[in-house]
């Protein structure tokens, strides 16, 4: 066996391999021709017969999807023809530019001009609004100023007053020390009220000398007047409280009265406040 073994695989011969190779050729053709003559024949004698087959892939494949015919869409409007080309602008002259350029300087000058006006009315308004100022400060300072005047001489004035009437109860109190009344009078003065007896004839004697009258009266009229005097007897006012009638004789003791100036004291020393004093031509 293992010699009929070796035997098989051993090569041909050279002449016994081509004889079989020949041979083999001759029956395949033959066998083709035979299948040829036979699928013919078959074709013409039964049209009829169907046949189905199913192939299959070696390797799985998905299958396509099927195929969806796309809805019709509404038909779209012809677009409007073209336009018709437009003429080339040729621009604007030399004069419009220049003209334009005109408007617009005064359109500048004029907005400048604008500017400055309402700066310019600005400017006086604040000015207004500050001289406004100044003045309603100037007006209150004034005021205060005034206020403070009038309260000083205010102020002063009660102080004067305060002193007077503290001075008058050091005299009033001094005096009541030293009283010249009666034990029976019951007064709170220094002495009794009105000048001495003799007093009044001392104040004429003093005016009458002053009294500058050359005419001749055939009466012999009174002019009665009340004199006003400081504690120094200086006289600082006169009034005319009855007329004699004659108004020359009046205007003459008034005159003599200013020409005085000054009455002399009492016995006691001093000079009574208010004192009434008649004068007749013929006394």
């Amino acid at each position: 066996m293992q010699a009929s073994s070796r035997l098989e695989f051993q090569p041909l011969q050279p002449r016994q391999g081509l004889l079989r190779s020949y041979g083999l050729a001759l029956l395949v053709h033959g066998l083709l021709l035979a299948a040829l003559t036979w699928g013919v024949s078959w074709r013409r004698s039964d049209t009829s017969l169907s046949v189905e087959a199913e192939l299959w892939a070696a390797v799985p494949q998905q299958a396509a999807p099927k195929l969806v015919e796309p809805e019709p869409q509404p038909e779209q409007p012809a677009p409007p023809p073209p336009a018709p080309p437009k003429a080339a602008d040729p621009g604007p002259s030399e004069a419009e530019i220049a003209l334009q350029r005109e408007r617009e300087r005064e359109a500048k000058e004029k907005a400048e001009q604008e500017r400055r006006e309402k700066q310019r009315l600005e400017r006086e308004r604040q000015e207004k609004l500050e001289r406004e100022r100044q003045e309603r400060e100037k007006k209150l300072a004034e005021e205060k100023r005034r206020k403070d005047i009038e309260a000083k001489r205010k102020e002063q004035q009660e102080a004067e007053l305060r002193e007077k009437l503290r001075q008058e109860n050091i005299k009033r109190m001094a005096g009541l020390a030293n009283a010249t009344g009666k034990p029976t009078d019951k007064g709170d003065a220094v002495r009794s009220a009105g000048p001495s007896s003799g007093y009044a004839g001392r104040i004429r004697a003093r005016i009458k000398p002053n009294i500058v009258f050359p005419e001749e009266l055939a009466s012999n009229p009174m002019a009665e007047v009340e004199v006003r005097t400081s504690p120094d007897g200086t006289i600082v006012g006169r009034k005319l409280l009855k007329s004699s009638g004659y108004k020359n004789w009046d205007e003459a003791v008034l005159k003599a009265i200013d020409k005085t100036e000054t009455l002399p004291r009492d016995v006691d020393g001093l000079v009574p406040p208010v004192l009434v004093i008649s004068f007749r031509p013929k006394d």
